[in-house]
């Protein structure tokens, strides 16, 4: 600083340098933290995982730690009471039937679904939970309200193709900000509420005599996919996922600004950032939780969410997990040309491999 004697500087240049420092001041504070974010996490890495492949019982023992830190970031709320569980019609015809559910998650909260099954077919069916994206609801898994077709009613076919479906509601507007941070004063988050719902209704939903329990996959797109991400790591019970329109190079999309991609850093998206994601758990490392079970990830060229030979990047490095234990054939990638969208075809015939046969 160059006052000399702040008492014979004039007004505006106090002004400007005070402005001149906290310019360089938050210059400072954002180059520090996104040092910390990115080029320190190969160092988090080393301590936070201990992965030992030398056996696939050594290695999910090794990563149980991982597992339960990523359960504390997220923060798993608790249900309360009996279900109470209430049904409507949704829609019927000749070969879909399905129903809104509803059942309590604790008080005055509640846990709501479309559910679907073929119609006229006997027997169990696989489970496949279809989750809704942001700004988006469970009728368009189904075809509707899906002015930019890009969900190509991925759950009506589906069903039509002999799989049940489970289509939750999530709260879906920017302004899920305010319930975020009404969930981090609880050392909470609005991911892991909605993780915790998802997790209630799936309790209920595997006593229908319509469900196989033993084959449960999950599809999600974009905050779907977000969800699929996060919520295969702490649910056992899904065998089978398909992430679309959200897997990254997470240290990459969180914090630095590139015009290949969005950078949440840079949006009004507040419900995103969860204590703790960037400690340890970018997105190869969240596979690591998810390993060895199948897992699909469709990305788009086009898709402006990411830049692909950055999602790429980070692929290879899930992957490695899976071939460490001998199961690389679990793991695909579908890099396609289009843009922020459902594949039917290939998930379709990923989930039919993995859930319809014998895991």
């Amino acid at each position: 600083m160059e006052y000399k004697n702040v008492l014979n500087a004039p007004e505006d240049f106090i002004e400007r340098t005070a402005y001149n420092m906290q310019m360089l001041q938050r210059m400072e504070t954002e180059e520090y933290l996104k040092y910390l974010c990115v080029d320190r996490y190969s160092e988090r890495q080393k301590k936070y995982w201990k992965r030992d492949y030398s056996s696939l019982e050594k290695y999910l023992n090794s990563v149980e730690p991982n597992r339960k830190r990523f359960q504390e970031a997220i923060g798993i709320f608790e249900p309360e009471g009996n279900f109470d569980p209430e049904e409507e019609p949704f829609l019927e015809d000749k070969n879909v039937i399905a129903k809104w559910i509803r059942i309590r998650f604790a008080g005055n909260l509640y846990c709501r679904a479309i559910f679907a099954i073929p119609k006229g077919k006997k027997g169990k069916f696989p489970l496949v939970i279809a989750q809704h994206g942001l700004s988006s609801c469970p009728e368009r898994v189904f075809g509707f309200l899906d002015e930019g077709k890009i969900y190509h009613a991925y759950g009506y076919r589906l069903v039509k193709d002999g799989f049940a479906v489970l289509a939750p509601l999530n709260l879906t507007t920017i302004k899920r900000a305010r319930y975020q941070r009404i969930a981090l004063l609880l050392g909470k988050t609005l991911a892991g509420l909605e993780i915790s719902k998802l997790q209630r209704l799936l309790d209920y939903i595997v006593n229908f005599p319509e469900i196989d329990k033993e084959r449960i996959g999950m599809w999600g797109i974009s905050l779907g996919g977000y969800y699929t991400l996060f919520t295969l790591p702490l649910e056992p019970r899904i065998k089978v996922g398909i992430v679309c329109a959200f897997f990254n190079h997470r240290l990459k999309k969180m914090v630095i600004d590139d015009y290949r991609y969005s950078c949440y850093l840079s949006t009004e998206e507040e419900h995103i950032f969860i204590p703790g994601w960037l400690r340890e758990f970018t997105d190869s490392d969240l596979v690591s939780l998810i390993c060895p079970r199948p897992l699909m990830i469709q990305t788009g060229k086009a898709d402006g969410i990411a830049w692909w030979p950055f999602v790429l990047e980070e692929f290879k490095e899930a992957k490695k997990h899976y071939e460490k234990l001998g199961f690389s054939e679990r793991i695909v990638i579908d890099l396609h040309s289009g843009d922020h969208e459902i594949r039917y075809e290939t998930g379709f015939s990923f989930l039919k491999k993995w859930l319809k046969g014998k895991m």
